[in-house]
């Protein structure tokens, strides 16, 4: 009887660790995607952000040098000295550098007027989503890896 009894614990203990197992798998299964679409909405909004930050720093460079900045290195920090219309000092040195939260920004610019454009990294990791605005300050969006354009839809309009 003692030995049955043994063999009875065996098997229910290696049931209930294979069901623990499987629930974990299970949960694996159903929190990864999640945690990814989490991941690549944040890094959406953190290039939201840049484009919004690059506009601020846009609106200060033309006040100050009576022009837009033609590139990104116009607004970031001079690599020596004081902050000039070469060097501007007005955005951190990783937006200066094009990229950002998993997206690589691009920006030209002329005396009236710039474009932005921001595109996933790693289109389906970093973002699914491509982001274009320009002096108006509308920010447009694709879905998809064609970069918006200025005929893109509004930020948020469906």
């Amino acid at each position: 009887m003692t030995r049955r009894r043994g063999v009875w614990i065996a098997v229910i203990c290696g049931t209930v660790v294979a069901c623990a197992v499987l629930v974990a798998i299970v949960s694996l299964t159903i929190a990864v995607p999640r945690l990814q679409t989490a991941k690549r909405a944040a890094m959406e909004t953190g290039a939201i952000a840049s484009i919004r930050a690059l506009h601020f720093a846009q609106v200060q460079y033309n006040s100050q040098y009576g022009r837009f900045a033609n590139t990104l290195g116009e607004l970031g920090a001079p690599a020596s000295g004081d902050p000039s219309a070469a060097a501007a000092s007005l955005i951190s040195n990783d937006l200066a550098s094009g990229e950002k939260d998993g997206y690589k920004l691009t920006m030209t610019g002329n005396a009236i007027g710039y474009q932005i454009v921001a595109v996933p990294i790693a289109f389906g990791v970093s973002g699914n989503r491509t982001f274009f605005s320009d002096q108006s300050m509308v920010i447009r969006e694709n879905d998809g890896p064609e970069p918006a354009t200025a005929d893109s839809r509004e930020l948020g309009a469906k």
